[in-house]
Order: C-alpha cells, then sequence, then structure tokens
C-alpha cells in the first residue's frame, strides 16, 4: 500500500469541506483555534509514518482520551469497570443529564461524558493520579516525551465545567464514584487539556491494530480486551453519530471536539485525522469525510 499516495488523495477530496462546521466554542479556549485547517497520519503495524497537511501541528485530544483511560483501566483493573458503565450505545447527547437519571446512575457506555467520568474515577482509586498515568503512557507510546497538558485549556474547561460537575456529583449519589468529585473532576478536565498531533495519536493507538501490544512489544492488553474497546469504539466512538460513523466509515474509532478522530484497523493500521469544524453532533466535518474516502480508496474496514 503506497500509504502517501492514498493520504495526499484523501487530503484533495477532503480540502472543499475544511473550514465548514463551527469549532467548540462553549470551551473558550477551543474557540479561538483556526478551523481552516487538516492533517492525516497512518502509522502501519510494522512501524511506518505517513502524514499529510498539518499532520505534525498539535491539538487538544479532547474526548479521544477516553479511549486511551479506557484501556488504560483495563489494563490496571481487569473488566471490574463493566460493573460500573456500560457497552450501548447512547441515543442521546454526549452530555445528557437524562438518560443518566433514567439508569440510575450507571452510564450508557463509557465514551459519553458520564461513562468516562467514571472511567477516570477507576483510574485515579487503581494509579493514585489518573491524568499523570495517562500523560506518561501517551508520551511512551508516541514516542515524544515532550507531550503536554495544556493549562489554559484545563482552567476554561474547569470554569465551564458545570454539567460534568452535575454529572459527577449525580453519579456519586448512587455511589459510582469512589474519588471526591473535585478530584474526579481535575483529572477529567487535565487529560482532556492534552496536546498532541496527529502523527502523535497514530502512534499511541498502535496498540489497537496490535490486538493489545504496546509499541515496545510488551502486551498492555489481552486480544479479547483489546476488541472490546475497539468494538466500543465501532459501537459508541463518534458520540450520537456512532450509527452514522459505523455505516460510512466501518471503523472503530474515537472522535474529540478539538476535531480530531482516531480510528483502527485490527492488523494493519491506526490513524489519525484532524480538522477543528465540527458538525452539530461533535465530528470534525472534514475528518469523516476523510476516513470515509480512505476507506473507500483502500476497501479496508472491519466488516
Amino acid at each position: 500500500m503506497d500509504y502517501q499516495a492514498v493520504l495526499e488523495e484523501v487530503a484533495a477530496f477532503a480540502r472543499p469541506l475544511v473550514g465548514r462546521g463551527q469549532v467548540a466554542d462553549y470551551i473558550p479556549a477551543l474557540a479561538e483555534v483556526d478551523i481552516a485547517q487538516f492533517g492525516m497520519a497512518v502509522v502501519d503495524v510494522d512501524g511506518g509514518i505517513h502524514g499529510v497537511g498539518a499532520w505534525e501541528r498539535p491539538f487538544s485530544v479532547q474526548s479521544i482520551s477516553k479511549a486511551f483511560g479506557l484501556a488504560l483501566v483495563l489494563a490496571e483493573g481487569g473488566d471490574k469497570i463493566w460493573e460500573r458503565v456500560g457497552t450501548e450505545p447512547s441515543g442521546n447527547p454526549f452530555n445528557s443529564l437524562v438518560q443518566l437519571e433514567y439508569e440510575q446512575g450507571i452510564p450508557r457506555n463509557p465514551f459519553i461524558n458520564a461513562g468516562a467520568l467514571v472511567v477516570t474515577d477507576r483510574l485515579q482509586t487503581l494509579t493514585g493520579d489518573a491524568s499523570t498515568t495517562m500523560l506518561e503512557f501517551l508520551r511512551a507510546e508516541s514516542g515524544n516525551p515532550e507531550l503536554s497538558f495544556d493549562p489554559a485549556v484545563a482552567k476554561s474547561e474547569s470554569e465551564h465545567g458545570d454539567r460534568n460537575a452535575a454529572l459527577a456529583h449525580f453519579m456519586a449519589s448512587y455511589g459510582n464514584l469512589d474519588n471526591p468529585v473535585p478530584t474526579v473532576l481535575e483529572h477529567y478536565f487535565w487529560q482532556c487539556s492534552i496536546e498532541m498531533s496527529c502523527r502523535d495519536l497514530a502512534l499511541a493507538a498502535g496498540f489497537l491494530a496490535r490486538h493489545g501490544l504496546r509499541a515496545d512489544g510488551s502486551r498492555l492488553l489481552p486480544r479479547r480486551e483489546a476488541k472490546q474497546v475497539n468494538a466500543v469504539m465501532l459501537t459508541c466512538g463518534t458520540y450520537d453519530a456512532a450509527g452514522d460513523f459505523a455505516y460510512r466509515v466501518g471503523l472503530p474509532g474515537k472522535s474529540g471536539v478539538g476535531g480530531g478522530i482516531i480510528a483502527v484497523i485490527p492488523g494493519r493500521c491506526t490513524l489519525c485525522v484532524w480538522s477543528p469544524g465540527l458538525d452539530a453532533r461533535g465530528n470534525s466535518v472534514a475528518g469523516v469525510a476523510a476516513l470515509d474516502h480512505f476507506t473507500t480508496l483502500t476497501g479496508w474496514s472491519v466488516f
């Protein structure tokens, strides 16, 4: 596969869509990002790295961090997390309170905000420092020791995080948080504020394409649990547009309102695309189109 040629064609296809949509202006620090940007990277399971556009420019990972949080919790604590969070698509916005109340404090899946807060709580219990544990893992897997948090983004999210606080307090009232709500929120906001490039994220997610093997060849997850992460990404990874994403792209994916999307082709490669303009459901307009075109050109999907 000539990945570079494919990426160039994908970038040309996506170019007319770059700048469409809206940046995540409900997080003030993200409202300042230039919407007219696009980057994409692919890393194959043998370590080959290819990119196009602004593929080495760091951006805020936001909810993409949820995929790594889930993997770390499974690695550290096994499948007990599934007693506290489900695996079903939500069909509702990622910060919905309605569904959480109906289901008595048990989030529908780990990729809506309520579910990610439970995962962060569990990682905090297992490690004593959830956000730093994630940052160190991402540095190791990406091979980039310079990865860091963005204090301005974390502060912005904290100052405008009333809905997340409400979700956390509601779950705490049902006994579904072990740590104090402020602690869980702090680590959650720091995780979301991590800055990474398409290159960094495609490398860091490589263990999902290698069926649980880390970059150094050691095993992070048993093959079964790597499959579980990929499965939940496929069905729940793009907010309440997961069905449409599975239909169009056909790959496990996890998006973030920073405009990034990671995608996995097990046994072949990982992809990351970034373009800050979001659709009404919080997914990158140009990013989804780019991944759709990539699978069309290559014929690769999980189906």
